[in-house]
């Protein structure tokens, strides 16, 4: 009888450590937001999200105010709608704008939240006007390339001119 209390014990504690870990994994990999405190939804569009993703932070000074709820591509505009949740405690004028930020150097990507001055405060479902894509590395390496390309063929096609008389 001893045993199988034992047992039972040491089942209990490694289901609690199982449920831990699921814990965990779940709230590092950005997959699970235990937050109660009440939202409200915005939205923006942008010209190009980047690597965006839905549950991604929306920081203000560095301070997480929200999360992303969904992106969604408008085909009238050709621009990603994406929906914010705001903390409700968190209130920001209507001429706030947003830029599409990047922790680090190929971190993950978040919207950052500069407050504008109007007297009036975003309520749900307003859109936020003033937005700044992402910076796509890749869109930055490919125009420096071009530029070295361009100013490379100018000096080349200089070099080759004679001018002594």
């Amino acid at each position: 009888m001893q045993r199988s209390k034992n047992d039972v014990w040491v089942g209990l504690f490694v289901t609690i450590g199982a449920v831990a870990l699921l814990f965990l994994a779940l709230k590092s990999a950005n997959l699970l937001s235990l937050n109660f405190d009440s939202t409200y939804i915005v939205n923006a569009r942008f010209d190009n999200i980047g690597g965006l993703k839905p549950k991604a932070a929306v920081k203000s000074a560095g301070v997480v105010v929200g999360r992303v709820q969904s992106i969604t591509f408008d085909d009238k505009t050709f621009q990603a709608r994406v929906n914010m949740a705001l903390e409700a405690r968190y209130q920001f004028p209507k001429d706030s704008s947003l830029k599409i930020l990047t922790s680090g150097l190929l971190g993950e990507q978040y919207i950052g939240i500069e407050a504008g001055a109007d007297g009036a405060n975003l309520v749900a479902g307003d859109r936020i006007q003033s937005t700044q894509s992402a910076v796509v590395l890749e869109n930055l390496i490919s125009q420096f390339l071009f530029n070295k390309a361009a100013d490379g063929g100018d000096s080349a096609a200089g070099a080759g001119t004679d001018t002594k008389k």
